[in-house]
């Protein structure tokens, strides 16, 4: 996978059936679709892949219970329906987990006992299991940290969980594995038109500056929360079809919530629900719930936010979260499609069905939708080509693909589990070379075979996109990655050739990102 004979493919062949603009979980999602029915498939990312929304998620990958609350069933149905399919295409990357809802009035129990019931008929064949009334003790035993003055009852339901930039990168190697190529650092920079139609894109490569034109019969703008962009280099001064809200995560030890079973509170006092997730070592906290008027590929966690998630899960926990407990704060945009009569709706309001656009020219965008339904995402978009005579027709077949990595019954108890299938030939790496078994950091799980691995097999181009999107040590404990930036830099260069000045730049870059995923400013140890 190196990325220069990606690249010389790209320049070889300058038609393509499809051309994908935006390498996060939709994006992506296309890219595998189209090229498993046949389609020449590229993608172009102008960063990493996932660097914006589609890695700094609540990792769930769920029905969504609030959307049932609001009465929206159809979108429910679709994605229990497709959290049951990623389940079966991708069980080295997904799990079935345990929810937990706490319960400080007697009538809470039945009322939430009813609810995911319906939740549960919902899922039809691919449920994850029934949910079931547990006692007060109970709660006690399963959630010991909870806090017990008025505690009453609790339901137990099942949803979801998953690493996002995981999948993704997974996604991508499901794509090169069968014929589409994906690239990152390959920025869409205008669009060609012939008689007022689009006929191509013209791309400049991040690293490098060279320039080149493609052509394609057809270009899907799956940006996300940035697909005003692309649209307005087709039409300028086109209307904003997005409402970015932004939610964030704080990440902490598992002592605070030291059991296998997640927590979740139906409803805050902003009207959201809260989750406090197992994920990996460390349990994620989130989300809020912003309006944001300007996007951003590295969005800030607001002081408001973070005190607003401190104080919920204060609520709800024995012992008190403080600052210096974080480990890491993340921030994500949701790319809200919101139709024009909700413009008044406040965000939470706000479907996250997801809706396509074709414009005069024919280009087609994809807002809206979640990582959870971005495979019934791609079979839209692609089908919507199909009927207005863009491609051939020819079959989905996505339902039932095995994700690149897949492995049934992945030990979970091995840090290095993400990697599926491919683990036994990173454990090969780690036999050539000893000194790559290291542990990157005493806090961290990581090797240092993996950030080898990560550029080899992955993509990895930059101290941030090991240590942001491959190992996930920015999102687990930023201190720690800032820590270790210097390690991964060296072996980045030892790999890609690149000089001292180079990995002092990467360190520099790094740190000044890190930064702002701590909330105790970063000192030394």
């Amino acid at each position: 996978m190196k990325r220069e004979e990606l690249f010389d493919k790209i320049r070889q062949q300058t038609f393509w059936d499809v051309i994908i603009i935006g390498g996060g979980a939709t994006g992506l999602g296309i890219a595998l679709d189209a090229s498993l029915r046949g389609y020449s498939t590229l993608l172009l990312e102008q960063h990493d892949f996932t660097k914006g929304t589609s890695s700094k998620s609540t990792k769930l990958v769920h029905g969504g219970v609030r959307y049932l609350a609001q009465g929206d069933v159809g979108l429910v149905i679709e994605a229990l329906r497709e959290r049951g399919l990623l389940l079966q295409n991708a069980p080295h990357l997904v799990k079935n987990q345990t929810f937990i809802i706490p319960n400080y009035q007697w009538r809470r129990g039945l009322f939430y006992t009813i609810g995911l019931t319906m939740y549960d008929i919902l899922a039809g064949r691919l449920s994850f299991g029934r949910s079931y009334y547990i006692g007060r003790k109970e709660v006690i035993r399963r959630l010991p940290t909870i806090k017990q003055q008025n505690l009453k009852n609790g339901v137990v339901y099942h949803d979801g969980q998953f690493d996002d930039s995981r999948l993704a990168i997974h996604l991508v190697r499901s794509i090169l594995e069968n014929g589409g190529v994906t690239v990152n650092y390959a920025k869409v920079t205008g669009l060609n038109k012939s008689n007022g139609k689009i006929t191509g894109v013209f791309v400049q490569d991040m690293e490098t500056g060279s320039t080149f034109s493609l052509q394609s019969k057809l270009i899907i703008n799956a940006t996300g929360v940035f697909v005003n962009d692309v649209i307005q280099m087709d039409v300028p001064d086109s209307p904003d079809l997005v409402r970015p809200s932004q939610g964030i995560h704080l990440v902490v030890d598992r002592e605070f919530l030291p059991g296998d079973d997640a927590l979740m509170i139906p409803k805050t006092d902003d009207g959201r629900v809260l989750f406090a997730v197992p994920w990996h070592d460390k349990v994620v906290i989130g989300t809020t719930d912003t309006p944001i008027n300007e996007t951003s590929l590295e969005p800030q966690a607001l002081d408001r936010e973070i005190d607003f998630v401190l104080q919920s899960a204060g609520k709800y926990l024995e012992k008190p979260i403080q600052r210096e407990d974080v480990r890491s704060v993340f921030a994500g945009l949701r790319p809200l499609a919101a139709p024009k009569k909700a413009a008044e709706k406040k965000t939470r309001e706000i479907s996250r069905n997801h809706k396509i656009i074709v414009s005069n020219s024919g280009l087609l965008t994809i807002t809206g939708g979640k990582w959870t339904t971005y495979r019934k995402m791609a079979q839209d978009v692609l089908d919507k080509a199909i009927s207005l005579g863009k491609l051939d027709k020819r079959k989905c077949v996505t339902e039932t693909f095995s994700i690149h990595g897949f492995q049934k019954n992945a030990d979970r108890n091995n840090p290095l589990y993400v990697y599926g299938s491919d683990l036994a030939d990173l454990e090969q790496l780690t036999a050539e070379r000893p000194e790559l078994s290291e542990r990157l950091h005493e806090r961290l799980t990581s090797i240092k075979a993996e950030v080898v691995w990560a550029v080899r097999f992955e993509l990895a181009r930059s101290v941030e996109d090991v240590l942001a999107r491959r190992l996930r040590t920015l999102l687990l404990d930023a201190r720690a990655a800032i820590d270790v930036a210097p390690i991964v830099a060296d072996l980045i260069a030892e790999e890609l050739n690149y000089d001292e000045n180079w990995k002092r730049k990467q360190i520099d870059d790094f740190v000044q990102i890190a930064d702002q995923y701590l909330l105790v400013p970063y000192k030394q140890q």
